[in-house]
């Protein structure tokens, strides 16, 4: 009865027990099973910036489904910071609002409830995901269902009951049984059956092919099998004698004396590596002491010593795979070959490309090549130095691999005369050294082969042998096609770089509006399509103009090009900033056009441009921008501001007109112009680039020079991602004493007064030498303008680095230079002009035009 109350007692507790363990386990979890996929797949790769993607749900969706089957939850849901989600197991679901707590996620800790969700009562876990800064840019839910995880109770309980009336059975009924039954069998086995179990077992332990050792609590050496005794020489009467006087090696007897749980501990028993495994005797009540087995690995260890090399050799396979080509410098390239090998192949490494490849051409064949890059376990071997220039001899094993274009193997070099004819001073250098022997080895891309790889041991004593011929070869051939591609890139890349560098200006144009100072810095990734350009105007004025074009390599770099040359012309016309912006839109639009009916796949449509015009007489700048960032004014008391330009759209995708702002500009102050490459970043808003700039604007020095370096100094990144082009202006202005104008009435009679107040305007310039075509010139343009022209009329005389006549008057009718006949009365003026003047041109006002003409100084 004590026992039928016993095992009752223990079921109840049981099932008790279970089911609230099975409640507990349910809920918790539920809660760390949501939670930790949550923070998961919050912290996963990409999924950041996937949030910023332009459609996250496209990125996000099958990442979130992919990863709720493989963890069992039932979903996984991304929302924005507001709540409405991006992903959903049904997708009627996406776009709707989240529902459950993310006020703590939105302040950057997890949290985990339980609600009643759209799928039922489940436990949920809410995490942020973060950028650096901890700034919160979405959520990530995850969420299962308690019935899911729970059940475990309603499912062990029919069992419980069951193991429970049967243990109830047992322990009534067995009570009596067991006891009477284990003692007749114990008392009814008779001397000869033990004898014989005795034997049987002693056979066993005798033949099986592990030794084994029974030692008794004090050390002392119970039983030995014959594979014992031959595996460790014991002697005829090692049973009953202490271990440690049976002459084993200290290590082994002081092992097998201990009784310590050991498993396949390897020792050296005189010629032999035995694995010995021990365990004691009395864990489950036996006697004091240790049972030992013993295994011979010897020849096991042979072939795994083996095995292992092979995986050596393999893993370096693999890793030259991964390793070598990271980038597409061929020097890098060759010094990642040398970083591989040393020192788990050989001792030194030296690689020798020809200076074609270094150049990106494609090599010829021949005898001199330039040591590139080394590496080894020590820096001073006396191997020829990196950058040398190196020409084999015939009989060298470096030259004969060039000819034959396989690896060679010199095993041991102080029994090669051929290599030591190479150079024999240094050859006895490199053997007192300790280097003894070499494997070269071609690079070879193809049928190109584009140096050599030679790979030196010293160390180690062996020789290199044929199956390190053949790891060399392998790890070569890897090398070669990484080589070969950046061989390639180089050559494609300095092609675009001299295209690139011969499209930007090479000096700036004299001029005396803006005193100019430039930066233009390539993107380490490739050759873009920044550039910018000053370009003088008539009437003193010079126009600052600065663009990029979306992409890299040679077609964004003639595309520049192209824009460049194109502004270069429209500005001839002496336009306004959004007139020529039309012009470029429009032809961008044409560009876009012609690629697309040739099948073209790199649109021109995305390129920007800022386009300024400068006045020094009236100190006024013109600006417009086709999608550029706005520049940036430094006044001359260091206030900097980002004057208020209107944006236009990119070139090319028309349908916006260009609109203009004019600035009024103190003397010494310093126009900013610059590409997006300088305040935009993909980890930074644009505002907060120009942020820094007006920064870096602020602690700057007075000079344009000294305010590039400033900006260069602070906002250039370690490794640019975009082109950046910058130019600083600072502002002249052309004082009263070099400008002088007149209101002429619309009256032939007033031509004269013209001439005359020129010529005293000239003397006291110290111009009486320009005096007599002065007046021609202005004689015929002021006449032309009374005579076809429009009031108001008004001549004005600069004194710059020529001298430049003007003529304003209100009409928008331009002449044209014409060749008279002989019979003509009229006509000669204007080409009178043209011969006279070094320049001469019209530019169009809004109410009028001006005649103008430039006259070298003396």
């Amino acid at each position: 009865m004590l026992q039928v109350v016993v095992v009752l007692v223990l079921v109840a507790a049981a099932v008790v027990a279970l089911v609230l363990q099975a409640r507990y386990d349910s809920t918790q979890e539920a809660r760390n099973r949501s939670l930790a996929v949550a923070e998961t797949f919050a912290e996963a790769p990409g999924t950041r910036e996937a949030l910023a993607a332009p459609d996250p749900t496209a990125v996000l969706q099958p990442r979130a489904e992919a990863a709720r089957e493989a963890t069992g939850v039932d979903f996984i849901v991304v929302t924005d910071p507001d709540g409405i989600r991006y992903t959903h197991p049904l997708p009627d679901r996406i776009g709707k609002k989240f529902v459950g707590n993310i006020e703590p996620a939105l302040a950057g800790e997890p949290v985990t409830e339980e609600i009643d969700g759209t799928i039922g009562r489940l436990v949920q876990a809410v995490v942020p995901v973060q950028e650096p800064d901890g700034t919160v840019v979405g959520l990530v839910s995850a969420g299962i269902t308690t019935e899911h995880v729970g059940g475990a109770a309603d499912r062990q309980l029919p069992l419980v009951l069951v193991a429970a009336a049967v243990g109830l059975a047992v322990a009534t009924a067995g009570t009596a049984l067991v006891s009477r039954r284990l003692l007749r069998q114990t008392h009814g086995l008779g001397p000869r059956e033990m004898t014989r179990m005795y034997e049987h077992h002693d056979a066993v332990l005798h033949a099986v092919r592990e030794g084994v050792l029974i030692i008794d609590g004090e050390g002392a050496l119970l039983l030995a099998n014959d594979e014992a005794r031959r595996l460790l020489d014991l002697p005829e009467d090692a049973e009953g004698r202490h271990v440690r006087e049976l002459g084993l090696d200290p290590a082994t007897a002081e092992l097998l004396a201990s009784g310590r749980v050991a498993t396949d501990e390897v020792r050296l028993v005189k010629d032999r590596l035995l694995a010995i495994n021990q365990r004691p005797t009395d864990v489950a009540g036996g006697p004091a002491g240790s049972v030992a087995t013993l295994r011979d690995s010897t020849e096991l260890r042979a072939l795994s010593g083996r095995a292992e090399v092979a995986r050596e050799r393999l893993d370096m396979l693999y890793a030259a795979g991964v390793g070598i080509g990271t980038s597409l410098d061929v020097t890098r390239t060759a010094e990642e070959l040398t970083e591989l090998v040393v020192p788990r192949f050989a001792d030194f490494v030296t690689v020798d490309l020809f200076d074609a490849v270094l150049a990106g051409e494609q090599p010829e064949a021949g005898p001199e090549l330039r040591r590139t890059a080394f590496g080894g376990i020590r820096r001073d071997p006396p191997l020829y130095p990196v950058g040398r220039r190196i020409r084999f001899v015939p009989s060298s094993p470096q030259a004969r691999s060039l000819r034959t274009g396989r690896a060679i193997l010199e095993p041991r070099l102080n029994a090669a005369p051929g290599w030591q004819a190479q150079d024999l001073e240094r050859s006895a250098q490199v053997l007192e050294y300790g280097i003894h022997s070499l494997i070269t080895a071609p690079l070879r891309a193809g049928s190109l082969v584009l140096g050599l790889a030679n790979f030196w041991r010293s160390r180690k004593p062996e020789p290199f042998d044929a199956e390190d011929l053949a790891l060399a070869e392998e790890l070569v051939a890897r090398a070669a096609v990484s080589i070969d591609n950046a061989r390639r890139y180089t050559r494609e890349h300095t092609m675009a770089v001299t295209l690139q560098r011969s499209l930007l200006p090479r000096s700036l144009p004299e001029q005396n509006a803006l005193d100019v100072a430039y930066r233009y810095l390539p993107a380490r990734a490739g050759v873009g399509g920044d550039w910018f350009d000053v370009l003088p105007l008539s009437g003193a004025r010079v126009a600052l103009v600065v663009g990029d074009v979306v992409g890299h390599g040679l077609h964004a770099a003639a595309t520049m090009g192209r824009l460049r040359t194109a502004v270069h012309n429209f500005s001839a016309l002496d336009l306004a900033p959004d007139e020529l912006l039309t012009l470029l839109d429009e032809m961008v639009a044409r560009i876009d056009q012609h690629e697309a009916e040739e099948g073209g796949s790199a649109p021109v449509t995305g390129a920007t441009c800022l386009y300024a015009i400068y006045d020094p007489v009236s100190r006024h700048c013109a600006i417009a921008r086709a999608g550029h960032p706005p520049p940036a004014l430094v006044r001359p008391d260091g206030v900097v501001e980002f004057p208020e330009v209107p944006a236009g759209p990119p070139l090319g995708l028309g349908g916006l007109p260009f609109e203009s702002a004019d600035l009024e500009v103190a003397e010494g102050s310093r126009l900013v112009l610059y590409t997006d490459g300088l305040v935009e970043d993909r980890g930074r808003d644009i505002d907060v680039g120009l942020d820094l700039l007006r920064e870096a604007l602020g602690g700057a020095g007075p000079s344009p020079e000294d305010t590039c370096r400033a900006v260069v100094d602070a906002r250039l990144p370690a490794r640019p991602s975009d082109d950046i082009a910058l130019i600083v202006a600072r502002c002249r202005a052309l004082g009263p004493d070099r400008v002088a104008a007149w209101d002429v009435p619309c009256d032939p009679a007033a031509v004269a007064e013209v001439r005359s107040s020129v010529t005293r305007r000239l003397a006291d310039w110290g111009l009486e030498d320009l005096a007599f075509t002065t007046e021609l010139i202005l004689s015929e343009l002021v006449t032309n303008a009374i005579r076809y022209g429009g009031a108001p009329i008004r001549v004005r005389v600069v004194r710059d680095r020529s001298l430049i006549c003007e003529v304003f008057d209100g009409s928008s009718t331009a002449p044209h230079l014409r060749y008279a006949a002989m019979t003509d009365e009229g006509g000669r003026g204007l080409f009178l002009v043209a011969q006279l003047a070094e320049r001469w041109g019209t530019r169009y006002l809004p109410s009028g035009k001006v005649i103008w003409a430039e006259q070298p100084l003396p």
